[in-house]
């Protein structure tokens, strides 16, 4: 089970201090998602058992009916169980360790692009199919980063030494086997559509590289002007050639810790990883 716990997750690039603790995007989230769950329990109290669930609940036929805040609040409407306890602890896990790997503004980016991947999908399948489909809380957002560190790191060793691999392999097996045999196959299709939506997201912010089979979307670009290159076009070409030159050790570093976990890197790996990810 202490495969992949990370020795020292030092962020170093994060928004903000909080004392001694170093406050990144995947604790922000966490911080957000503690205190939905005490206005939830304030909220069940005050109105006699009307929670977050039914004020921030997403359908798409309730956005049509002109609830329009359903589509960002979703996410908040979380209520407290052991279960969900859990599954935030491990998502603080695996979501710092994937932060450390692409930095705060990139996971943040990531969780918004899972954030609307669940809504896009959710909204084809409710109502270009016809059925309901609806999404409330933070577990599916969860439960997709567990995902994605499985896929970063699938052979590292997860519960009594199983590889990384085969406990995602499992997770999805039994999500897929309880929406079938709950005959809920729109279901099925919005988890399939959402997770295709989050890799081309994820291969796009620097994830998911080992998988050449997923394309990875590149931003337009305005094709160059013919002509004498200048001053700023040689400063530019220099600046490409050290930024290639980062990449290419920075590629080093992440294959490094793809197969023996970030543990494996020495301090002065580790100065260095941070210092390229800076300059990036």
């Amino acid at each position: 089970m202490s495969g992949y716990f990370s020795k020292g997750n030092d962020l170093r690039d994060h928004w903000f201090k909080a004392g001694r603790t170093e406050v990144g995007t995947t604790l922000l989230v966490v911080g957000a998602v503690l205190i939905s769950w005490i206005v939830d329990v304030l909220v069940t109290m005050s109105t006699g058992g009307t929670g977050l669930a039914e004020l921030f609940m997403f359908t798409p036929h309730q956005v049509l009916n002109g609830e329009v805040w359903r589509v960002v609040s979703w996410p908040l409407a979380n209520q407290i169980s052991i279960w969900d306890v859990l599954n935030l602890f491990f998502f603080y896990i695996f979501g710092t360790e994937l932060e450390v790997q692409i930095g705060k503004a990139r996971m943040a980016r990531l969780l918004v692009g899972i954030w609307a991947a669940l809504t896009v999908a959710a909204t084809i399948v409710g109502l270009g199919l016809n059925s309901w489909a609806a999404l409330a809380g933070i577990g599916m957002v969860q439960f997709i980063v567990l995902l994605l560190w499985i896929a970063e790191y699938p052979r590292r060793p997860f519960f009594f030494g199983i590889p990384a691999w085969l406990i995602g392999a499992v997770l999805v097996g039994v999500q897929a086997l309880q929406m079938l045999a709950g005959r809920n196959v729109f279901g099925l299709l919005e988890m399939a559509l959402a997770f295709v939506l989050v890799a081309l997201i994820a291969r796009r912010l620097g994830l998911l590289r080992d998988y050449d089979w997923i394309p990875r979307l590149a931003s337009a670009s305005r094709p160059a002007k013919p002509g004498r290159p200048t001053r700023a076009a040689k400063e530019q070409a220099k600046r490409q050639a050290s930024r290639a030159k980062d990449d290419a050790r920075l590629d080093e570093l992440l294959d490094l810790i793809s197969e023996k976990g970030m543990e494996s890197l020495s301090a002065a790996q580790h100065r260095e990883l941070m210092k390229l990810r800076n300059r990036r």
